[in-house]
């Protein structure tokens, strides 16, 4: 004996899919994108787009006019080593920290962590 809910598909219905580019219904359930060409072209060339290039004085003039280079440039204390996001002075050895570069914290650990060292770039230092 077959029990209906058992053998229900788990995949959403055709009628609450929408083509993540037009927002229009796919045919088939299997389908992704509607029939439309354009959608699948557009989808096409979104997913083999270049990577993006990160140019640091751009980085670094946007920063500024936004008023946030501050906030992101990581400094390094000379006496103890310890790298501070945003703040200029060590709290503990009460020396001013100098500037090593853009960078942020890990959202995992709340390290500190420059964006040169993730992009290994070289030409990220402060200006």
């Amino acid at each position: 004996m077959r029990y209906r809910s058992r053998y229900l598909s788990t995949s959403p219905t055709v009628s609450t899919r929408a083509c993540p580019v037009c927002g229009a219904t796919p045919r088939s359930s299997r389908s992704v994108y509607c029939e439309k060409a354009a959608c699948k072209q557009r989808a096409y060339r979104l997913r083999h787009q270049p990577q993006a290039t990160v140019d640091p004085a751009v980085l670094r003039k946007q920063l500024q006019r936004q008023r946030l280079l501050v906030d992101h440039t990581v400094y390094e204390c000379p006496s103890c080593q310890e790298r501070f996001l945003g703040e200029r002075r060590c709290p503990d050895c009460h020396l001013f920290a100098r500037a090593v570069g853009l960078g942020g914290s890990c959202p995992d650990c709340e390290t500190v962590i420059l964006l040169a060292d993730l992009l290994e770039l070289e030409g990220m230092a402060p200006a």
